[in-house]
């Protein structure tokens, strides 16, 4: 038996976006709590067991609230791809509606994002281990941002939704684009959804996400993060795995490892993960009329409640079409 508000749509999925650190985490809990619902993560650094101050990862308590799905899944040294995740992700969102409760993607990893809620399909090129040692060389050589550039001479699309700090990602890009002669974005298709779907962004002015920003880092060190990343190394897990490279992570890797002073690793921190904001502003625009945006302050929660018990704004796939069109509610 459902027990989501009755005005909601057959199998509906509220997706919530922001940039890191607008406070997502405590709004979703609390509509969860008041809907009925669980979270499904859609943030692939809390994947990682151990990896929990660096990644702001819900605590404990937190997540005695309200039922999480898809975090702690993996250990560091595992590679928890797209494919992977989007399959997760369905069969979690699967089992939060067949319990009749309302499922809730949260998270500003976009591309993750974009996967479940756009029903893609990855392309389903095999790896190519040669290749991918060539250019893994051909990083070591020019950098992950020197890659970076020569993908989007290759592949504009393609590099224009890879953050050019994710080696991986690029990689894997050149590598089917190589391999098959045809560019990576074009070879991404778009099945149908089938969920109904309201999208809610939340928002701050940039000087005040800033400032959070700042906060939430000075945070993270009182918390221990340094420890943390220590641990992980001492725990045998190279610096050089692709979750160490992680915005935290790395910073203080170069810090023990002598090639930074701690308070320059705090401010390349503190840098860097303004950069990834306005990458995420990227993948969810504040022009698209497809999210609802909200200014995060004391009545967030009560008025995105009000627009999910209201039934309107959901996005309903069009019956018998295969290409992903919607009608809106």
């Amino acid at each position: 038996m459902k027990t989501w508000p009755a005005e909601l749509p057959n199998r509906p999925l509220v997706v919530l976006v922001g940039p890191t650190a607008v406070g997502k985490t405590e709004i979703a809990i609390q509509l969860a709590e008041r809907l009925n619902g669980e979270i499904v993560s859609a943030d692939s650094r809390l994947f990682y067991r151990g990896m929990d101050i660096g990644t702001a990862k819900p605590t404990p308590a937190e997540m005695r609230r309200v039922r999480h799905h898809l975090i702690d899944v993996a250990s560091p040294d595992e590679t928890w791809s797209l494919p992977v995740f989007q399959a997760a992700a369905r069969a979690a969102i699967a089992d939060i509606h067949d319990r009749g409760r309302l499922p809730f993607l949260v998270g500003g990893t976009g591309q993750y994002v974009k996967a479940v809620i756009e029903g893609w399909e990855v392309p389903p090129q095999a790896p190519d281990p040669a290749l991918r040692r060539a250019l893994e060389q051909w990083a070591a050589q020019v950098g992950a941002e020197g890659l970076h550039r020569r993908l989007a001479v290759l592949d504009p699309a393609a590099a224009a939704q890879i953050d050019p700090r994710n080696l991986r990602r690029t990689i894997r890009a050149l590598e089917v684009t190589l391999s098959t002669g045809r560019r990576f974005s074009e070879q991404r298709r778009k099945a149908a959804s089938p969920y109904a779907l309201l999208l809610v962004g939340l928002h701050c002015p940039r000087a005040e996400l800033y400032e959070r920003i700042d906060r939430r880092i000075e945070a993270m060190l009182a918390a221990g993060l340094l420890d943390e990343v220590k641990n992980l190394l001492d725990q045998g897990y190279s610096p050089n795995l692709p979750t160490l490279s992680a915005i935290g992570y790395r910073e203080m890797i170069a810090y023990l490892k002598g090639r930074a002073t701690l308070a320059e690793a705090v401010a390349l921190m503190k840098r860097n993960t303004r950069r990834y904001v306005r990458h995420q502003g990227a993948w969810f625009s504040a022009n698209d009329p497809a999210i609802h945006w909200f200014r995060v302050g004391p009545n967030t929660v009560d008025e995105i409640e009000a627009l999910i018990r209201s039934g309107k704004g959901w996005l309903l796939p069009e019956q018998g079409e295969e290409d992903g069109e919607r009608t809106r509610a």
